[in-house]
């Protein structure tokens, strides 16, 4: 793990078509840390990386450092319906992704209350997350509820809610 402090404060903006390299450089880097075979990252990976379309379709936002440049990323958009416990409206945040040299140092929250805003501003009863394993610890840390598997042949496995009504 990298250990140099990295004391410049961070912006949270939307992401753009010239961020969409060092972004996906993030995410390749963050992917390749996970607990799986590397034949596995390497063949997952270009499922991860966004395109200029994405920044159409989704909401993108970068945490840039002034001086290390986009460390972080999310993106978000509204969830189907059937997907949110209770029938309630949700947004779905497809994924956060962190510079492994800046894990562990709020980008990750930051960035999850960042989609935690934008769905309360937009409307929606929670955030939906369906998140890799080794993701889950980070989640339940942000007080997100693991939603039950209702449809084994169809749930995603790790699925997790932020009510957004007790969070205020």
């Amino acid at each position: 793990m990298h250990t140099a402090v990295h004391s410049s404060p961070l912006e949270l903006r939307m992401a753009m078509g010239v961020d969409l390299d060092p972004v996906n450089a993030v995410i390749e880097r963050a992917v390749m840390t996970w607990k799986l075979p590397e034949r596995v990252k390497r063949l997952a990976l270009p499922s991860y990386r966004y395109t200029g379309y994405d920044l159409k379709c989704l909401h993108l936002v970068v945490a840039v450092d002034s001086a290390s440049g986009i460390v972080g990323v999310a993106a978000w958009e509204p969830a189907a319906v059937y997907d949110c416990p209770q029938r309630r409206r949700g947004m779905q945040l497809h994924g956060i992704y962190v510079d492994p040299a800046w894990q562990q140092r709020g980008v990750g929250s930051r960035l999850l209350a960042a989609a935690g805003t934008a769905a309360q501003e937009k409307g929606f009863d929670g955030l939906l997350v369906k998140a890799q394993a080794e993701a889950e610890g980070f989640f339940e840390k942000q007080g997100l509820q693991k939603l039950p598997l209702l449809r084994p042949d169809r749930d995603y496995a790790h699925r997790y809610w932020l009510d957004l009504a007790a969070v205020n």
